[in-house]
């Protein structure tokens, strides 16, 4: 008991301590604390604009609460007292908080008014809305708030008014008005709209520097119930009426590989806001933008673009666009056609290259096969790679894949691959597919032993399988060995990895065996492989294996696996039935819907190829290039009015099954459906209690004949409609009876076909029930244009019903454009027929046209306008055909480029009715009807029409049959009628090798039954061996080969041809020069023939200048033997001196020394026991002159500079030349002069030399010296220089030079000149010298003097004589005489000049 005494004596020292201390701590910041003015402000902000978060205050209260149940556990005892000062300790200090911050907050509000007042008085403005009202239009009892924002400084006074007087919203209705004024936002609220509110508001605000005002009008509409509001039902349907729809159907669109394709398509308007998120769809998948892709919407259109098509963007695109029923969309196909093989029959490219089960080193590629195979089976695939990024395409294969389906080895792990496959077949190798997209190899295994936790928001920890497991060495067999794949070329395995398989890499080593046998034959020994995957080639087909497989890492090889079941190599993978029962219907007038049954037994094929072929054709055309899945599908693209049949195939991995059964043949027209309603009601006549209407047929009669119409009529002082016809009315016009004279009625119709009632028409305009007594014709009606062309049409209408005065006289067109009211006539004059011809229209303009009738009285209504119609021809229209049939009937043809069933040929002449049945005959085959003339005469001439009905496109057309035309017909038609054979190549002569003569003709070709007779000179010739005859009749070749032509030949050569009723003959003549020129050519050849049998040439005689001025004559000879001759003749004699090498066959004669004896015949000859042939080479005339040419122009290079040499006489300048003949042309030339042989000068040459001698030379010699050198074509200069020096030496020398004695010259006898009068005899004479005695020339104008007729030449010894008989003024000239021998040459010359009768020579007047 002492002890607690004392225990409690000490807690109640405690106690009073610590609430001494605690006293003295706690007081109020008032009292005892003072703060400065920025930190009051702080105090304040943080007061105002700070609250302590209640999770703080759960948490602070939690805390304390921990705090005191530590202390109850620690402490485990207390007093009243003491719980009592612990209470007034927390209070004071909530007090005490709460004290301290009232301060704050009292002095912050303080500092801030003085902030704000100076702020203001700093910043003052007039008032400005920075917002203004705006109008508002509202349902009837809605409410509206107006709102404007205003800044001004200080805050002004603000008033709002209705329609100019103030709202005091105490003056109204409770809580019809509220304004409020919130920094600077000024707001006027009106509850419970009337009618009465519509007005214009306005708000003033106001202040010392200045005021603003701002206005809006206010507009409330009547509320009609439940369905008039904004979100109403008709809000929503106004809304949908704005909304943009599609302007026109989506077409299938036809692309080709590799080239660019855009599909648009167009709006109505421009698409509202919650319409713009268009999306495109290609079978079902969305589509985006892309590097190959753009999607676009401009101008009311949306377009998708793809730059470079292949066969994987066909398929069904779908445009969907967003409304407020969900979405409107529209869908097409688009066609990508093959692109064009570069082997002619090569297949198509493979598509849907995709690859599957991607290991590190491998994976399993696929395609689809292509729907063309060029013709002929697709052999296999070939299958490429290449580095994503790269054009290194690497073959994966050697041989062709029989399957669509390849396993890909040897890859690199974590490179990324792209592959593409090429088809080939027999004819070549396909274009290469579009690539796959890039894959990346990678260890498909590590996600199974990979642990993956999530921790802390996000964060993940990886736990790897192979740390977790011991340190494995050897590693352990792989398990689970199967066979994944087995296709004809090929054999997949996979298995497991060992479990566990540790942590080094693994790699595999596959064996096999034959089925029942122990023997194990690794089979990847130079290649391990590091996935669970491998596929082996080239296994024996039909034989069985087994498989097994080992681990290995860097410790060692594993034990092998357990074997693999027995799997069979080869199996070839069979190709998929084909659908069954395939049906085509009707579409449209250029598609066809087929419809075939799936196929059965679970069968699931990759798809469809879809394939049509034209009746009457044998191929086969691709629809599809990609396979559809569906078993529906609308074949786009036909040709109206054609006959096709169609079938399918099924795709699978194994390439195309079989074609389907054909269908039946279809006739492609559109499917029969009901007309659209008849539109453009016309009142035609009107009597007291009827009236005639008229209207315009339904712009679709749903592909069949419109059968009939109902007519309705309606009072407009009545609610019902009611009947006017039980039973249909067929034709277009129309009498109502029993009607109310005065009343207002309008009228509707519809059509009726086989496919039932159609649209019912709009009502027409009000027709009032009076009698028409006016006396203009009424309007007419019926106005429809035919032949619509580029630039013309024709234009038909029906006469009025109601014709007034009296009878219509004729008829005015109008014509305006469509969307102009200006009307313009056309014909100045009125026509009195019921169509016109309109021309000179501009094409692609849309035209509408309207008649107004003409009688006594004047002009009448115009008629109801006529459809626009645009001034184009359409694609597709043909025109009538004028011609012959093969009977020689004279025809009008015209085919249609579409006709339904119950379609007919209209035709008419001259737009009045239809020809006259007398004298045509008409003939319809499908699309196509044949008028037919009869007897055709002038009768006949005039315009033909023809028109299509039933159809919903005009189809028309019309020509013209003049009397030109009509007679080149009848001409035609009388040669079909007795034709004649048409000759294509007249009688032509051949001369064949042998020398046989070949006679033929060619004319058109005959058929089997042709007949051929051959006439020669009356009589009919058969074929015998001498005369052979052919007769070709499929190529039309008449033929008569001759063996041993001669005269007995000669003579008149007549075909007679016929086949069937066409007949024709041909006639040769073969006399005179064209049978000589035959015969000698015959007999040539034959001669050539027989020559060839033997030796013979093969390279003619021909001659060749060398260098040393030789003249060589060559000839080659071939098929020669040991025993074969070789001689040279010369002028018929034999010429000793050729060589000829029997090894080559060449035979060579040179001639050193070319001279006139050389002229003359030429001729090599050959010959053994087998033949003989010659060649020969005329050198005379002409050609001995070209060689003479040749042999100047190589001596005259071959000459050496002038070279000068005194002599005895005087100075010699000479040249030294390799050869010199008289054909060269020499001339001297002195200073620029030519010089004359005279006393002093004398010029002359060798066979090596050409010279000039100066006798007794003096100063005025000296000078430069020129000799020019012709050959008869080109001319060459040499010079020499003279000096006085050179004329020195030749008076030193003089004695000591000595001339030739035995050179020739001209000693004496030649004048100058001679003068002569005509029809005397001249002789000329002189003396020459020399020895040898030397060769003598003359000359006339320096060319050769030949001695006949009336020039003679004599030579006795030295002397030479020259007579010219009867001299005339041709002979006047110069004349010279040239002598030569080896020692040298002289020139003598002579100008003879001749007079006539009585005239005086010249030189003699002075006499």
């Amino acid at each position: 008991h002492h002890r607690e005494e004392e225990q409690k004596e000490e807690r109640q020292q405690s106690l009073q301590m610590t609430s001494t201390t605690r006293k003295k701590k706690f007081k109020t910041s008032e009292e005892e604390e003072t703060f400065s003015l920025s930190e009051l402000s702080i105090a304040a902000a943080l007061a105002l604009t700070s609250e302590i978060p209640q999770d703080y205050k759960i948490r602070r209260e939690a805390a304390i609460l921990e705090l005191e149940q530590r202390g109850q556990k620690r402490v485990r005892f207390g007093n009243d007292m003491e719980k009592l000062e612990k209470e007034v300790i927390r209070n004071c200090r909530l007090l005490r908080v709460r004290a301290d911050r009232k301060a704050l907050r009292r002095k912050a509000v303080e500092k801030a008014c003085m902030e704000k007042e100076y702020i203001e008085l700093r910043s003052g403005r007039p008032p400005m809305f920075w917002i203004p009202l705006r109008v508002h239009a509202v349902w009837e009892n809605m409410e509206v708030k107006l709102a404007c924002t205003v800044l001004a400084s200080p805050p002004p006074q603000v008033t709002w008014y209705k329609n100019g007087v103030r709202i005091d919203p105490r003056l109204a209705p409770a809580g019809k008005y509220k304004i409020k004024n919130k920094f600077g936002m000024l707001t006027l609220h009106i509850s419970r709209c009337s009618m009465e509110d519509s007005a214009e508001y306005s708000v003033e605000v106001k202040n010392q520097y200045g005021e603003a005002y701002s206005f809006a009008t206010v507009l409330v509409r009547k509320y009609y119930g439940k369905e008039s509001g904004f979100d109403s039902e008709i809000y929503r349907r106004s809304l949908m009426a704005r909304e943009a729809d599609f302007a026109f159907p989506l077409k299938p669109l036809f692309s080709r590989e590799k080239e660019p394709f855009t599909l648009s398509c167009y709006f109505s308007s421009d698409l509202l806001e919650h319409q713009r998120d268009i999306t495109w769809f290609r079978d079902g998948k969305l589509l985006q933008n892309s590097e190959c892709r753009e999607l676009k919407y401009q101008d009311q259109e949306a377009s998708l673009t793809v730059s470079c098509a292949y066969k994987e963007d066909e398929g069904f695109y779908t445009i969907r666009v967003p409304s407020l029923d969900g979405y409107k969309e529209q869908t097409t196909y688009v066609f990508v056609r093959d692109a064009a093989a570069e082997t002619a029959g090569a297949p198509g490219s493979p598509l849907n290259v995709k690859c599957h089960d991607v290991n590190k080193d491998c994976l399993i590629l696929s395609w689809v096969a292509p729907s063309d195979n060029g013709g002929s089976p697709i052999l296999g695939y070939y299958i490429e790679r290449c580095v994503a990024g790269s054009q290194d395409w690497v073959p994966c294969n050697d041989k062709p894949m029989k399957t669509c389906r390849y396993p890909v080895l040897g890859l690199a792990e974590g490179q990324t691959y792209q592959f593409r496959v090429k088809a080939v077949n027999k004819k070549g190798i396909s274009h290469p597919s579009k690539t796959s997209d890039p894959v990346t190899t990678y260890d498909a295994s590590k996600d199974k032993r990979v642990t993956v936790i999530p921790y802390d928001e996000g964060r993940t920890i990886e736990i790897f399988k192979d740390n977790l497991e011991g340190h494995i060495k050897i590693p352990l067999p792989p398990t689970n060995v199967h066979a994944s794949e087995v296709r004809e070329d090929y054999v997949a395995l996979a298995w497991d990895e060992p479990d566990p398989r540790g942590r080094e890499p693994l790699n595999y080593y596959v064996e096999k065996s034959i089925a029942g046998s122990n023997s194990w034959q690794m089979v990847n020994l130079d290649m391990p492989v590091n996935s669970p995957r491998f596929a082996l080639f080239d296994l024996v087909k039909g034989k069985s294996y087994c498989f097994r497989v080992r681990s290995v890492n860097k410790y060692g090889i594993s034990e092998p696996s357990l074997p693999s079941e027995p799997v069979t190599a080869g199996t070839k993978l069979a190709t998929l039935p084909p659908p069954s029962q395939v049906l085509a219907f009707r579409d449209t007038k250029t598609s066809v819907v087929l419809q075939w049954d799936k196929l059965k037994d679970g069968l699931e094929p990759l798809g469809y190829y879809i394939y049509c072929r034209e009746t009457g054709t044998e191929e086969w055309q691709t629809v599809n290039n990609k396979p559809v899945t569906c078993n529906e599908f609308t074949v786009p693209g036909l040709q109206p009015g054609k006959e096709y049949v169609f079938c399918v195939k099924s795709v699978s991995e194994a390439g195309l099954s079989e074609s389907s059964p054909e269908t039946d043949p279809i006739v492609v027209r559109q499917a029969i459906a009901c007309p659209s309603a008849p539109h453009g009601f016309v009142l035609l006549n009107c009597g007291k209690a009827d009236m005639t209407i008229g209207w315009k047929p339904p712009k679709r009669k749903g592909g069949t004949k419109i059968l009939g119409y109902f007519v309705d009529q309606h009072d407009i002082s009545e609610l019902d409609w009611h009947e006017v016809n039980i039973q249909p009315i067929p034709q277009r016009v129309y009498t109502v009876s029993n009607l109310e004279e005065g009343h207002l009625y309008e009228f509707r119709a519809c059509a009726v076909n086989m496919a039932g009632v159609g649209e019912v028409s709009e009502p027409s305009d009000l027709f009032r029930c009076e009698e028409w007594t006016m006396p203009q014709p009424g309007p007419p009606y019926d106005v429809k244009c035919t032949e619509v062309r580029d630039t013309s049409l024709k234009l038909h209408w029906e006469a009025p019903l109601y014709i007034g005065a009296g009878p219509v006289t004729g008829y005015y067109v109008d014509m305006c454009e469509e969307g102009s009211e200006e009307w313009k006539q056309i014909n100045k004059q009125s026509i009195a027929t019921t169509h016109m011809k309109v021309s000179d229209l501009e094409t692609g303009k849309c035209y509408i046209f309207r008649v107004r009738a003409l009688n006594k009285a004047g002009i009448g209504p115009p008629s109801l306008p006529s459809d626009p119609v645009v001034a184009k021809t359409k694609p597709g229209t043909n025109d009538i055909e004028l011609g012959v049939d093969e009977e020689g009937f004279i025809y009008m043809a015209f085919e249609a480029p579409e006709k339904n069933d119950c379609s007919e040929f209209i035709w008419s002449k001259d737009y009045e009715g239809p020809p006259d049945a007398d004298r045509v005959q008409t003939e319809e085959k499908g699309n196509k009807s044949k008028l037919i003339l009869k007897d055709p005469s002038e009768k006949d001439l005039g315009i033909y029409s023809v028109e299509v009905t039933d159809v919903d496109d005009d189809i028309s057309a019309s020509c013209t049959l003049t009397k030109e035309d009509l007679d080149k017909l009848l001409k035609r038609s009388h040669e079909i009628r007795n034709p004649l054979i048409k000759l294509i190549s007249g009688w032509n002569i051949d001369v064949l090798e042998k020398g046989e003569v070949r006679l033929w003709l060619e004319v058109e070709k005959l058929s089997p039954n042709a007949e051929l007779h051959l006439i020669f000179n009356d009589k009919e010739l058969t074929s015998t061996p001498t005369h052979k005859i052919n007769f070709v009749k499929g190529k039309g070749l008449v033929e008569l080969i001759i063996q041993n032509f001669c005269d007995d030949d000669k003579g008149m050569y007549t075909a007679q041809l016929q086949d069937g009723k066409a007949k024709n003959q041909f006639t040769l003549v073969l006399v005179d020069e064209c049978f000589a020129k035959v015969a000698a050519e015959a007999d040539a050849k034959r001669r050539e023939w027989k020559k060839k049998q033997g030796p013979h040439f093969i390279e003619n005689l021909k001659w060749k200048v060398t260098e040393n001025c030789e003249v060589l004559l060559t000839c080659k000879a071939t098929n020669l033997r040991k025993d074969t001759s070789f001689q040279w003749f010369f002028n018929k004699k034999a010429r000793a001196g050729g060589v000829f090498d029997p090894q080559t066959g060449i035979g060579t004669l040179r001639i050193k020394k070319m001279t006139k004896a050389d002229e003359g015949q030429y001729k090599a000859l050959v010959s053994d026991d087998r033949g003989e042939d010659y060649t020969q080479l005329d050198l005379t005339k002409g050609a001995f002159e070209d060689l003479l040419k040749e042999l100047c122009r190589i001596s005259a290079l071959s000459a050496t500079p002038l070279k000068i040499q005194p002599t005895e006489e005087g100075i010699k300048i000479y040249t030294d030349v390799k050869y010199y003949t008289d054909y060269m042309k020499t001339t001297w030339y002195h200073k620029e002069k030519q010089l004359e042989s005279r006393d002093r000068l004398k010029a002359g040459s060798t066979m090596n030399q050409i010279w000039l001698h100066l006798l007794n030379p003096t100063d005025a010699d000296k000078g430069k010296y020129t000799l020019e050198l012709f050959d008869g074509n080109n001319s060459r200069k040499l010079s020499t220089d003279l000096s006085g020096q050179v004329v020195r030496r030749y008076v030193k020398l003089k004695g000591h030079i000595c001339s030739f004695p035995g050179r020739a010259r001209v000693v004496q006898g030649l004048p100058d000149v001679a003068t002569i009068m005509e029809d005397k005899t001249l002789c000329l004479t002189c003396c020459v010298s020399g020895d040898p005695y030397p060769e003598i020339t003359w000359f006339k104008n320096e060319k050769v003097i030949v001695f006949k007729d009336r020039y003679k030449m004599d030579v006795k010894g030295t002397v030479v004589t020259i007579t010219i008989e009867k001299v005339c003024n041709e002979d006047t000239g110069k004349y010279s005489i040239y002598v030569k021998n080896k020692y040298g040459s002289e020139t003598g010359q002579v100008t003879i000049s001749v007079y006539k009768h009585g005239e005086i020579p010249t030189g003699m007047e002075e006499e």
